[in-house]
């Protein structure tokens, strides 16, 4: 099998890295050329140009989130039997690949974790399958938690676990001084460790996520609250909070 995997930065090398493994013979194209003949040496495999007319088995597409509906479009006459995504949205995806590749096998996965803390959860939806994508998911799970789920139910489950989470982390970080380790408790400690693990990351790849799932509002209008509350209300707000995370 041979896969194209469109977009050579971290994401796109760790898949190729991944399927790569199990003998699937893989070629990188990217924007950057450069970037893309970067991947194929690290990875092993080979950079083509992004206008290439060559097919493959399958292509998978690790483009940002903004970019993804286009890029689905533009590479469909590449894929001969499959069309892979793993971009970190699901619903808008997977649709385009139900328009652009009707009559081929469709894999939209979203890998739960920086490239740098593989292996992980995966979120996979299935919604054509077939030997190209079972033998990816195979592959995938040798090392990984794979786990079914909808466009849908993955996109609103984003807003918290990213958009809110995100949100959250850099507010905290825009509100921290910096203050002495031998000061920090159970909980500071933790958290500021949390947000220079989130600052370490690209700008570009969080501003998208930003952009593509709701929740930043809802967080500010939290802070608002916590912000305005006397005495009582914070303690009402306290077991709210406390109450909602007992719901979960």
């Amino acid at each position: 099998m041979n896969l194209l995997v469109v977009g050579a930065g971290a994401m796109g090398r760790w898949f190729a890295d991944v399927v790569g493994s199990a003998g699937t013979e893989v070629a990188f194209a990217d924007t950057d050329p450069d970037v893309a003949t970067a991947a194929a040496d690290a990875v092993g495999g080979r950079a083509v140009a992004l206008d290439t007319t060559e097919r493959f088995d399958g292509v998978c597409l690790a483009v940002p989130i903004s970019a993804v509906e286009s890029a689905v479009a533009t590479f469909a006459p590449r894929a001969e039997r499959a069309m892979v995504d793993v971009t970190g949205t699901m619903a808008t995806p997977v649709e385009a690949m139900r328009t652009h590749v009707p009559d081929r096998e469709r894999l939209s996965l979203h890998p739960l974790f920086a490239p740098g803390n593989a292996p992980g959860r995966i979120a996979v939806v299935d919604d054509a399958a077939g030997p190209v994508t079972d033998e990816i998911r195979e592959t995938l799970a040798r090392e990984n938690e794979p786990f079914e789920t909808t466009p849908d139910e993955h996109d609103r489950a984003m807003t918290t676990v990213q958009a809110r989470t995100h949100a959250a982390v850099l507010a905290y970080a825009l509100a921290a001084d910096d203050v002495p380790d031998r000061f920090h408790t159970p909980i500071s400690g933790p958290l500021s460790e949390l947000a220079d693990q989130v600052l370490s990351g690209s700008p570009g790849v969080y501003a998208e996520i930003q952009t593509a799932f709701d929740g930043t509002d809802e967080v500010a209008a939290a802070a608002e609250r916590i912000a305005a509350a006397g005495p009582e209300e914070f303690e009402a707000l306290y077991r709210e909070a406390r109450g909602s995370v007992g719901e979960r």
